[in-house]
């Protein structure tokens, strides 16, 4: 049978662009391999973050009834330091400004954000989510914290997962 010139023509494109599709899918791994990476040494970086702060809030609820006994020393009220009420205000602060569960989730967000980056299957959708996630634990953590290195510190996260979130919407 003699070979039709559409044959002849689909089997030079079929030699010329199968090469291209295996160069293609090369780089797109090495992509992946180096995204990945990137973002694991971030969130890495970001987990380091979560540590630092929950060492500058050990002491919080310490340091906000000193400073509230000394302003009710300063102005000289005849209040007891084991009244009721102050003892109330003072519960009521230090369950305000508790993050303990916000590190938690966010320790739990970064474990289950390298999970994605091990996937077999396409996870940006969801790592983008959980950028969400982390972000709103940050705010959290910030708007129940008073200490200026915890303040620092969350804002310095939430720039970082900005950048994270730039790369994420690279990943299918």
């Amino acid at each position: 049978l003699p070979i039709c010139p559409v044959q002849v023509l689909e089997a030079a494109i079929k030699t010329a662009f199968n090469p291209a599709l295996v160069d293609i899918d090369g780089m797109r791994v090495k992509k992946g391999q180096a995204l990945a990476l990137d973002l694991r040494e971030r969130i890495q970086a970001r987990d380091t973050l979560r540590e630092q702060i929950a060492g500058h809030a050990e002491n919080t609820v310490d340091t906000y009834r000193n400073a509230l006994m000394g302003r009710l020393k300063l102005l000289k009220l005849d209040l007891d330091v084991s009244d009721e009420r102050v003892l109330k205000e003072i519960a009521i602060f230090a369950d305000r400004s508790d993050i303990s569960e916000e590190l938690t989730r966010l320790g739990s967000h970064f474990d289950q954000f390298n999970e994605f980056i091990d996937a077999d299957e396409a996870t940006g959708r969801k790592m983008d989510f959980l950028c969400q996630e982390i972000h709103r634990e940050f705010n959290t953590t910030g708007s129940k914290s008073s200490p200026i290195e915890i303040t620092r510190a969350v804002i310095e996260g939430k720039n970082a997962l900005e950048r994270i979130r730039e790369q994420v919407q690279n990943i299918e």
